[in-house]
């Protein structure tokens, strides 16, 4: 197997199942991808290496900075920067996209939670949305069609990775889940860090979950209109329909182990929908 670029080894170690999908897509559009998923990965990890927020809001301002001399032809000496700003120059991508993500990612630095359900999908709107409308831009998947599939599937991907993110959160003393849904639910947020599973969780993810799959089967709809080498870029949707079907199993409890596994069934089934051009 060939050497992986630094970009691609930080998404095969920390993004894994995007890693995956991007597999999927041509060898001549892989390190594109690489770059803007590291990007990601930069950005998403700020608030657990930040020891405060002014320091996160700090390293958000200095990838601002970093856009600029991408933007001027200027890239800093830094590994992912380089690699984005070859990105940027092969594909014409969007700066404004990149800003929206960073602008989203601020959200993270705050502790709080979404007051409402759609204030969580504005959330992953601006972050992984967005991921999924650079990825289609670098694959070629342009117009209504793959738009609408990419924010759907970028929506999905994102909820659904905030559910099997609870315990992880809760250790770290954040909460994803909608205060309002919480209240209505009976939710105790604080008992919920201390103990882990508590009464009214299991509505408030069955809930979110619910959601998700309403934005798969949005997602799906398109499915004949989006190029076929546009696909990998919305196979997260293949990994998330497994993710939620396991969780379902586990009685909508994301503390239970099960729900955090990633199995083999994964790579056979984005495979098989590359194969057959679905996702």
């Amino acid at each position: 197997m060939p050497q992986l670029s630094y970009c691609a080894e930080q998404v095969r170690r920390f993004d894994n199942d995007r890693f995956i999908c991007s597999l999927f897509a041509p060898a001549e559009e892989r390190e594109a991808m690489a770059a803007v998923y590291a990007f990601n990965l930069e950005v998403a990890r700020i608030r657990e290496m930040a020891r405060e927020p002014m320091l996160g809001h700090m390293r958000l301002q200095w990838w601002r900075d970093a856009l600029d001399t991408i933007y001027t032809g200027a890239p800093l000496r830094h590994q992912v920067a380089v690699a984005l700003a070859d990105a940027v120059n092969r594909y014409g991508l969007d700066r404004r996209q990149f800003d929206r993500i960073l602008d989203a990612r601020a959200f993270d630095l705050d502790d709080l939670a979404p007051q409402t359900l759609d204030a969580l999908i504005d959330y992953a709107d601006g972050t992984s949305a967005t991921l999924a409308r650079l990825s289609l831009h670098i694959l070629g998947g342009t117009g209504e069609a793959p738009e609408k599939a990419g924010r759907d599937v970028g929506i999905a991907w994102a909820l659904t990775g905030i559910l099997r993110a609870v315990p992880f959160h809760a250790q770290a003393r954040r909460v994803y889940l909608p205060a309002e849904l919480s209240r209505e639910a009976g939710l105790d947020v604080a008992q919920m860090f201390e103990t882990g599973p508590v009464d009214g969780l299991v509505p408030v993810v069955t809930a979110i979950s619910d959601k998700a799959w309403d934005f798969i089967r949005s997602a799906r709809r398109y499915r004949s209109e989006i190029p076929k080498r546009a696909l990998p870029a919305l196979l997260p949707a293949t990994l998330a329909a497994i993710y939620l079907r396991r969780l379902a199993k586990c009685g909508f409890n994301p503390f239970d182990p099960r729900v955090r596994s990633a199995g083999p069934s994964r790579l056979v089934w984005t495979a098989f929908n590359r194969m057959r051009g679905a996702y």
